[in-house]
């Protein structure tokens, strides 16, 4: 298994496949190889960015460039708390995304949606794309989370992703890099999040294993 320190995003190997992940700590309360549902299914509706954030801060406003595409499967509970926390999930997730494509760990929808060892890990990932000229393109699938509430203001949320359509991308060239689909295009993600005082469910650590079995078809 292949563990990194999280960005709510991923690593890149040698053959310059896209492997959108990092890590950190988990929480250590699912066990890794439990099958999550969902983990086979085809294109489903997914959920709007932040739709559920019932925080009145003003969430950034975060567009990926038209080649790139992230889609996140029944990312809503019917839970309005556990909602919103998954909309600010959702939102850093999109945020990492972003700043890779845009070549700059000084985005400001990071520090938005990260804080602390999360923020730092975040910014080292983004900055590997930067020092080897290299951008993301193709469809990255969220899918299968699952939310733990510890309190009013700390949870954490495991999910999974799938990075089989999408690809790392020569920056000069603007040339796709496209490898094999295997069991390490699937990722599991455990991340710690905590509301600050504005309402804003913060990324602070979390934990990513590409390859798990939770999360392949």
């Amino acid at each position: 298994m292949k563990r990194r320190p999280l960005p709510v995003a991923a690593a890149l190997a040698a053959t310059a496949a896209l492997l959108l992940t990092a890590c950190g700590s988990s929480d250590g309360d699912s066990k890794a190889n439990d099958k999550i549902e969902g983990a086979d299914s085809g294109d489903t509706a997914s959920a709007s960015p932040n739709a559920s954030a019932t925080s009145s801060v003003q969430r950034p406003n975060v567009t990926l460039p038209s080649d790139l595409q992230d889609t996140f499967e029944d990312w809503k509970t019917g839970d309005s708390s556990k909602d919103a926390l998954l909309a600010d999930v959702q939102g850093a997730q999109t945020a990492t995304d972003f700043a890779i494509t845009q070549g700059s760990t000084k985005e400001s929808a990071l520090s938005f949606y990260y804080q602390g060892d999360a923020l730092v890990t975040t910014s080292e990932w983004v900055q590997t794309f930067i020092d080897k000229g290299l951008s993301i393109t193709g469809k990255i699938r969220y899918f299968a989370p699952r939310v733990t509430l510890s309190s009013d203001t700390s949870g954490s949320v495991r999910y999974c992703s799938d990075e089989s359509q999408a690809f790392s991308k020569t920056r000069k060239t603007n040339k796709t890099n496209k490898t094999a689909v295997t069991d390490d295009s699937y990722v599991l993600y455990n991340v710690k999040v905590e509301k600050n005082k504005q309402g804003v469910w913060q990324t602070t650590d979390g934990l990513s294993d590409r390859g798990n079995k939770a999360c392949t078809p």
